[in-house]
C-alpha cells in the first residue's frame, strides 16, 4: 500500500515536531525550505532546497509528487505558500485571497476594525511622520515579522524615527505599524478549526522582559486569569479569527488586558504559537495532540478536540535576564518537573529578539511552576 505524502514548508527545528509526528502517523514527508538552518533535512523523507516564499516552484513540484496534504507549524511566512499550493490543488487550507491578512499586521488590524474586534489604535507607514493624533507611547512593529523581531516601545516623539528605521530594517516589505500602547498582562489563545468551528484549546500567560523589546521570557498553561476575563478573551478570538476568515488548521491569537479587565486583541498567526507552545506546551496541559490534529487537518480529516489531562506546562527561556535561574537548566536532571531541557549557548545575551535567547526548560507539573519564587 502507497504511503500517503504530505508536504511541509519550512525547516527548522519549529518543524521538527511536525516532520516527526507525519513520520510516526505513517506519511511520507517531504519538506520544503532554504538549505541553510534546514534542521528537518537529515529526518525528512525527501528534502528540497526551495525558498518557502517560492510558492510557484513548490506548486510545481507538489504536482509532481502528488501530494495529499501541506502544512507547516509556527511560521507566518509559510502560510500564503501553503494556502497557494493547497488551493491549486483542490487540498484543504485557508483561502490565498486572505492569508495577506493573516501575515500582515496592518491588513490585519483593518480586518479588526471593520469586525469590530476590540484592538488597539494602529497607523502603517514606510516613513517618519509626527502621529499627533495618538496617544504615548507607541509600540512600532515590522507589518510581516515575528519572534518579536524589530518591536520596540517608544515614549516620545523623540525616539520614534529610530524605532521606526529599527523595524523597517526587520520587514520583507519596508513597512511598518505603529500602535498606541496597551499597558497591562499578556496570554495567548491556542485554537484549531474545522471548517468553520473553532475549538479554543487552552489560553496562556506569558512572561516578556518589558520595555523596549517585550521578549517572551517565559509561557504558562493554564492561564490564571478570572473567570469573566477569560469569557471576554474566548469571544474576542471567536470575532477575530471569523474576521480573518480562518476557516481550518491552527492560530495563535495573543492579547494584552488592562489593569480594569479591557481585553485587547494584538494580532493572530494562523499557525502554531512558537516557543513550544503549540508542539509541546498544549499536550502537556491537555492531553490533546495539537500537531496529530494539524496534520489530519490538512489531510481532510479532523475530529474534535478531546482532553484527557488537566495539569500546568511551562516553558523558562535562559539568556542573561534569567541567568538567576542557570541552576535549573544546568541541573534538570534533578527536577521531576523538567520534561526537557537545552543550552544551545552558554554565552548569555540581554535579548532584543526571540533569537537571543540561549536556552529553555519545559516542565509539566500539577500547579503552575514557579521558578522564580523557589531560588
Amino acid at each position: 500500500m502507497l504511503k500517503r505524502k504530505i508536504a511541509i514548508i519550512g525547516a527548522s527545528y519549529l518543524q521538527q515536531p511536525l516532520v516527526e509526528k507525519a513520520q510516526a502517523m505513517g506519511l511520507e514527508t517531504h519538506c520544503f525550505a532554504w538549505e541553510e538552518g534546514a534542521v528537518c533535512k537529515e529526518i525528512a523523507d525527501f528534502f528540497y532546497p526551495i525558498s518557502i516564499l517560492e510558492k510557484e516552484l513548490i506548486l510545481e513540484k507538489c504536482i509532481q509528487i502528488k501530494i495529499n496534504g501541506i502544512t507547516s507549524i509556527a511560521s507566518d511566512a509559510a502560510v500564503p505558500t501553503v494556502c497557494y499550493v493547497a488551493e491549486n490543488l483542490g487540498l484543504i487550507s485557508n483561502l490565498y485571497v486572505d492569508s495577506f491578512a493573516m501575515t500582515n499586521k496592518y491588513e490585519m488590524r483593518k480586518r479588526f476594525h471593520l469586525h469590530k474586534v476590540s484592538s488597539p489604535k494602529f497607523a502603517a507607514t514606510t516613513e517618519i511622520n509626527d502621529f499627533e493624533d495618538f496617544q504615548y507611547p507607541l509600540i512600532v512593529k515590522p507589518t510581516d515579522r515575528s519572534g518579536s523581531r524589530g518591536v520596540e516601545k517608544v515614549k516620545s516623539a523623540y525616539s520614534l524615527e529610530n524605532a521606526i528605521e529599527r523595524a523597517k530594517k526587520e520587514s520583507f516589505s519596508n513597512q511598518v505599524i505603529v500602535e498606541e500602547f496597551i499597558d497591562g498582562v499578556e496570554v495567548s489563545v491556542e485554537t484549531i478549526s474545522w471548517n468553520g468551528e473553532h475549538y479554543i484549546l487552552t489560553i496562556t500567560d506569558k512572561v516578556t522582559t518589558g520595555e523596549p523589546y517585550f521578549v517572551e521570557l517565559e509561557h504558562h498553561q493554564p492561564s490564571m486569569l478570572n473567570y469573566g476575563v477569560i469569557l471576554d478573551i474566548r469571544k474576542e478570538t471567536i470575532k477575530a479569527l471569523n474576521a480573518l476568515n480562518i476557516k481550518f488548521g491552527a492560530s495563535h491569537a495573543e492579547f494584552k488586558i488592562s489593569s480594569n479587565g479591557d481585553v485587547y486583541i494584538i494580532e493572530v498567526g494562523a499557525r502554531m504559537g512558537g516557543d513550544f507552545i503549540g508542539s509541546d506546551l498544549v499536550k502537556l496541559s491537555t492531553g490533546y495532540d495539537f500537531v496529530q490534529g494539524i496534520v489530519e487537518v490538512a489531510l481532510g480529516k479532523f475530529e474534535p478536540p478531546t482532553f484527557i489531562d488537566n495539569s500546568y506546562s511551562g516553558i523558562y527561556f535562559l539568556c542573561k535576564e534569567t541567568e538567576h535561574l542557570q541552576d535549573y537548566f544546568h541541573n534538570a536532571t534533578l527536577y521531576k518537573e523538567i520534561v526537557s531541557s537545552e543550552i544551545f549557548n552558554e554565552n548569555l545575551l540581554l535579548v532584543q529578539n526571540s533569537a537571543d535567547r540561549s536556552g529553555y526548560l519545559i516542565y509539566q507539573s500539577n500547579k503552575k511552576w514557579d521558578i522564580n519564587k523557589k531560588r
